[in-house]
């Protein structure tokens, strides 16, 4: 297994950088404590004293009014067999003046389906 020299010279800066990460550990210089002062006390607010309320006075009362009753009314009873109406008996219709109704359908004129052709507007004709 034959080595090239430019192999043997990556694997030999490998080694070396390898070795000088391991041997050569970076200090950090450590940050002095920082020491807070305490806080300052919350002032305390004086309670208020407040007026009492005023109180309402009493809402004055309605007198109660009496209505007078409801007169009392009959409803009337409503029949429970409906009155017969007297037949009565038409004289027929003269048949004279009864107008005709035709049985037959009028036509109407028929719808083209086509459209004319305007000569400056349709295509030139294909040979």
């Amino acid at each position: 297994m034959a080595l090239s020299l430019s192999s043997i010279q990556a694997t030999m800066a490998a080694r070396a950088a390898r070795q000088l990460l391991q041997t050569t550990v970076p200090s950090i210089p450590s940050l002095p404590k920082v020491t807070l002062p305490p806080l300052p006390t919350m002032p305390t607010i004086p309670q208020a004293t407040l007026p009492p309320l005023p109180t309402m006075p009493a809402a004055p009362t309605l007198p109660k009014t009496t209505l007078p009753p409801l007169p009392s009314t009959q409803i009337p009873s409503l029949p429970t067999t409906m009155p017969t109406l007297p037949k009565v008996t038409l004289p027929p219709l003269p048949a004279a003046s009864l107008p005709t109704i035709p049985t037959t359908i009028p036509s109407f004129p028929t719808i083209p389906t086509t459209m004319p052709s305007i000569p400056f507007l349709s295509p030139p004709p294909s040979n």
